[in-house]
């Protein structure tokens, strides 16, 4: 594989159409769910239609590098594909329970697992900032997480704990967290391969694992993907062109020139866009406690990556 350097410009012309385009997921995850769609089929339809899509075109000018993919690389893509089909699955479901602001604020915190693990699993150096970006996202999380469940009423009323931990916004954002871990292990495995794959055999291959495991976990749990509106089908196809392929496909693209956190950090854009769109599209206000929790989690973020 070619290792010839992008020109400056265009990573971060690259990357901003990637958030643009990845903002716009829970806007058509939550016109497909309105319709009746179950998260589960939206998820495995996405990658399924994405990989559909990639398929004449991985297939027709790049069968020869698949065909040499070593043992190793195919089980890492494996897990890779395992790790993006549970960051789907966990993400998509946490839109049936919480906010838009809120999900897509707990999903971004990726960037702060990958800083944190990066060291241990990529050799790369964690900065010190880490530790105080940690405690900033969890204070984040905690806020946003009790600003669901309580009330001002001349004074601050909360219920007990564990009503607030059975509450369905805490699902939600718990379902939110879990995606966070999980396109965690997808970004770190991402980064190794991308080294030695290129682009499309790469996302045709992570894309074609997470579809086939999405879709026995679908099936596993009774779902079916048939029987909706063709608007429906319409939905999820966007889905996956546009912040799946456009979107997600570049920040893969960007992890063979740019560490894993980077990459990671990069998609703190998508909180801002997926707000606006859901305040216009969606007419969802977040709170000012969701507000404030999301300040307190981006900057952690930002601290937790910024020397990457």
């Amino acid at each position: 594989m070619s290792q010839h350097t992008p020109p400056r410009i265009l990573l971060p012309i690259a990357i901003l159409v990637a958030i643009l385009s990845v903002s716009t997921a829970s806007i058509f995850i939550r016109f497909a769910q309105g319709d009746g769609a179950p998260s589960l089929v939206i998820a495995a339809l996405r990658l399924t239609f994405a990989t559909l899509i990639l398929a004449p075109i991985a297939l027709s000018k790049h069968r020869d590098e698949l065909k040499r993919f070593t043992r190793t690389e195919i089980l890492s893509g494996f897990f890779s594909g395992i790790f993006l089909a549970l960051h789907f699955a966990t993400w998509i479901s946490s839109l049936e329970y919480t906010s838009v602001a809120s999900s897509v604020v707990f999903v971004s915190t990726g960037p702060l697992w990958v800083a944190l693990l990066s060291p241990m699993l990529l050799k790369e150096n964690l900065a010190r900032t880490a530790i105080i970006g940690l405690g900033l996202s969890l204070a984040g999380g905690a806020i946003i997480g009790l600003s669901d469940a309580c009330v001002w009423d001349s004074g601050l009323s909360c219920p007990a704990l564990q009503d607030v931990l059975q509450g369905r916004s805490m699902l939600g954002n718990l379902l939110a967290l879990a995606g966070a871990w999980t396109v965690t292990g997808y970004l770190i495995i991402g980064r190794k391969l991308r080294t030695t794959i290129s682009l499309i055999p790469y996302i045709f291959m992570v894309y074609g694992f997470a579809a086939v495991v999405l879709i026995v976990i679908m099936f596993a749990s009774g779902s079916s993907p048939f029987g909706f509106a063709p608007k429906t089908y319409g939905w999820i196809f966007l889905l996956a062109a546009l912040p799946q392929l456009v979107g997600h496909s570049t920040y893969n693209w960007a992890l063979k020139y740019l560490p894993a956190a980077l990459v990671a950090v990069t998609t703190l854009g998508e909180p801002i866009g997926s707000a606006i769109l859901a305040f216009f599209i969606l007419n969802e206000t977040p709170g000012m406690a969701t507000l404030v929790g999301g300040v307190f989690i981006l900057t952690g973020i930002y601290l937790a990556s910024r020397n990457r």
